[in-house]
């Protein structure tokens, strides 16, 4: 929508002067019209006024700001900005009170408009939002901040109707409201980049935690390996001692005829057998429990290796999506330079029409007062 006049009166305007800081220096010679005016896009009241083609007053509504009434038919305020103070001396009382109703009302909605963008601004820097910040100063870098705008610098075109005004109140039937800011196409692109590298972060864990487990494997794995040797020379060793004891036990069955001691003996080496048996049984599962740790390793290393070309395709894959990233940037800067170029042709133009215009209505006016005369 830009920026629309709200309300027109007419008024002599003055400036105090910038030497003494007491006396009051005209800046009109005649009546003009001082109009308020709002941004809806940034949520900005300003007070303009034109003599001719020259902007006479230029003031932007701040909730600090105070209208004091000085006397019947004069009041004034004062500018931070522009380091000035205006006064506008009116015909009557009653355009006076207006415009200062008007002024307690507008300095009123720029202080809510205020708090409301503060709350905003509060909003999205809270640490849930931490990397939402980041994106919103990067396209403010990128796509410069605004800046208030300066006495003497119109940035929009005003109507014949707005400039030509009477001393009754104009106001537009809906003020528009403040804008949400549109998203800039970098933003899209950043939580991207940012997963990337939590899934970097994710898999160099997971490889980092194959790698212990291997180590600690292999090392079970050759500690296994000794203890089977070493199990299999006391098997050997056991098998000897039994053929030897069923050797002595035969040799003691033919040559002793005491059955009873040769049955104990035969007992009792049974009984070694049968323990030395289950001995060797146990060693066997232990045995059978290691090759399946080690077949699991095995397992864990093809895992890990997986894993190792899994995450050189997402280092390729992030860097190609890295270059689509700063191919976009640069399409972007390079369309915001475009955009800045046609606004400002076109700002220009506008402050064209705006000089016509008024010379039109100069000429207006001056064929009127003929036509009376």
């Amino acid at each position: 929508m830009g920026e629309q006049p709200i309300f027109s009166t007419r008024a002599h305007v003055f400036q105090i002067d910038p030497n003494t800081k007491k006396n009051w220096v005209p800046t009109s010679k005649h009546a003009v019209t001082v109009s308020y005016f709002f941004d809806s896009t940034r949520s900005v009241y300003r007070i303009i006024s034109l003599d001719g083609s020259k902007a006479i007053i230029n003031s932007t509504i701040t909730p600090n700001m105070t209208f004091t009434k000085t006397s019947q038919k004069f009041g004034q305020w004062a500018d931070s900005r522009a380091n000035t103070v205006y006064g506008l001396g009116f015909s009557s009382e009653s355009h006076l009170v207006k415009f200062a109703d008007k002024f307690a009302e507008f300095k009123e909605a720029a202080r809510l408009a205020k708090e409301r963008s503060q709350e905003k601004m509060e909003l999205t820097s809270t640490p849930s939002q931490g990397g939402a910040v980041k994106r919103n100063e990067l396209s403010v870098n990128r796509s410069g901040k605004r800046k208030e705008s300066a006495p003497g610098d119109l940035q929009s075109p005003l109507t014949s109707e707005s400039i030509n005004g009477t001393d009754d109140e104009r106001v537009t039937p809906d003020t528009p409201q403040h804008m949400e800011p549109r998203a800039e196409p970098s933003q899209n692109a950043l939580p991207f980049s940012h997963s990337s590298s939590s899934i970097n972060k994710h898999w160099e864990a997971e490889l980092a935690a194959l790698k212990g487990n291997n180590a600690k494997l292999t090392a079970a794995l050759l500690e296994s390996t000794a203890n089977v040797k070493q199990w299999k020379q006391q098997l050997a060793a056991y098998q000897e001692e039994a053929e030897r004891l069923h050797k002595r036990v035969t040799e003691l069955e033919c040559v002793s005829g005491q059955t009873t001691v040769i049955k104990s003996q035969k007992t009792e080496l049974n009984q070694t057998i049968e323990e030395l048996e289950l001995a060797l049984k146990a060693k066997e599962e232990e045995l059978e429990r290691l090759k399946a740790e080690v077949e699991s390793a095995n397992e864990f290393q093809s895992q890990k290796d997986s894993l190792s070309e899994k995450l050189q395709e997402t280092e390729s894959r992030n860097q190609v999506l890295e270059a689509q990233l700063s191919d976009l940037e640069q399409r972007l800067e390079s369309s915001q330079l475009e955009r800045e170029a046609f606004r400002k042709s076109l700002r220009s133009l506008l402050e064209l029409l705006d000089g016509k215009i008024f010379e039109l209505t100069e000429l207006r006016d001056t064929l009127a007062k003929l036509l009376e005369g």
